[in-house]
């Protein structure tokens, strides 16, 4: 631990000395930024951490410094190191900053076969240091921060250039730096998904909810919570559980004393709000556009349901999954970072016809899957799908025939 807690810099002037430090050191930056998340609405960044040789560390206020620009001028262009980046890049990129390189060390510790893929956990195995992890999940939009939770946040990137070249290092060993390059560039230019489609289906719970009507009442009070929790940048679920949703619609009263009387109604805004919740509960019970039970998806179905709904499909993602296993134990690396398990889904419930491997490759393709793991898949897949396509025989158990009965004489 420093001698003294690193200080966070809130104004332009720190900020500017800041960006020239940055700007003169070298080699990687490590860039790590810590949210409020399951505090606040947003998912904006409160605390942007930077670590550079030459430079040392910096912490940085986003509230407080607003416009990162210059920052980015400075830094932009060099590789940047972060761990799980897909966490942190969203945020990033909403105050304007972003990598034209990136280096992904919990992706790197996936494509070694690392057992654990924590930050602190890739720090022990790769340094021999012990990283606490204590304050990963406070409230960081809290001002001021507390001392602790500054050592926490500088100690995030002040070992990731060391973690960086060792892993570099190891991947040169792995003969798989060209496999990580592929990975951490598709993790720098993945597309933003699609907004969801009735994103109050997310409820947690909402499986029990049945019947149009009740439906159309956790719709309603989903988004009045979503509309109330914008406003004031409070994670919904601390407003209201999603429980306390779940339960109401599964049951809506009949009158506002009644939902103000319910048990399950609980949340830090259940009844200082619950003129908002009862007229959610009352457009619910009055609406005519009510909620279909499911939404269509081009998502094969649950893979349990497979056996019934097409048995071929079935043969074929079992015959994928053996596979697949093999060739990710034989690359040291988790058979998800293969192939994610959607793509493997899709293309053994749909594979194409005729099916080739420069067929299947395309397909994989489509699917975002990398150069690396089609050159590793395509041909074992399309091997399983052959034997796949010869029915199984049916196992019988084998019988002992009874002895045979000697004919009995005529006469006694």
């Amino acid at each position: 631990m420093p001698a003294e807690p690193p200080r966070v810099l809130t104004t332009r002037a720190e900020f500017d000395d800041a960006v020239a430090r940055l700007a003169a050191g070298h080699g990687p930056v490590a860039v790590d930024a810590e949210r409020a998340s399951g505090f606040r609405y947003s998912q904006r960044a409160y605390l942007i951490q930077l670590h550079r040789r030459g430079t040392g560390t910096i912490l940085l206020d986003p509230p407080a410094i607003g416009d990162f620009s210059a920052l980015q001028a400075a830094i932009g262009g060099e590789e940047w190191i972060l761990h799980a980046a897909s966490q942190d890049l969203p945020c990033l990129r909403e105050v304007g900053l972003e990598p034209a390189r990136l280096f992904d060390t919990e992706l790197g510790a996936r494509l070694l076969g690392l057992e654990r893929v924590g930050l602190g956990a890739v720090i022990e195995q790769l340094l021999g240091l012990h990283l606490a992890k204590e304050h990963s999940a406070a409230d960081w939009s809290t001002r001021p921060l507390p001392a602790s939770w500054l050592v926490y946040a500088a100690l995030d990137v002040e070992l990731l250039v060391d973690a960086r070249d060792r892993m570099q290092d190891l991947l040169v060993e792995a003969g798989k730096t060209a496999i990580a390059e592929q990975e951490f560039d598709a993790v720098l230019h993945r597309q933003a998904p699609a907004p969801r489609v009735d994103p109050w289906r997310r409820l947690s719970g909402l499986h029990v909810v049945r019947g149009g009507r009740n439906l159309a009442v956790a719709r309603e009070l989903w988004l009045a919570r979503d509309e109330y929790a914008r406003s004031v940048d409070q994670a919904p679920g601390r407003l209201v559980p999603d429980a306390s949703l779940v339960a109401v619609a599964r049951t809506p009263p009949s009158t506002k004393r009644e939902l103000a009387a319910m048990r399950t109604f609980s949340g830090r805004a259940s009844r200082t709000e619950i003129d908002r919740w009862w007229h959610a509960v009352e457009t619910g019970r009055s609406t005519d556009q009510l909620p279909p039970a499911h939404v269509h998806s081009d998502a094969p179905p649950p893979p349990r349901a497979w056996p019934d709904r097409n048995p071929d499909a079935d043969r074929r993602l079992r015959a994928a999954r053996v596979v697949l296993s093999d060739v990710a134990e034989g690359l040291h690396m988790p058979s998800e970072n293969l192939l994610t398990p959607d793509t493997v889904r899709r293309v053994a419930w749909h594979p194409p016809e005729p099916l080739t491997e420069q067929s299947l490759a395309d397909l994989l393709r489509m699917l975002d899957a990398r150069p690396w793991q089609i050159e590793a898949t395509t041909g074992p897949l399309v091997a399983s799908f052959v034997r796949a396509a010869v029915p199984e025989e049916p196992t019988t158990e084998p019988t002992t025939e009874p002895p045979p009965v000697p004919p009995q004489d005529a006469e006694l």
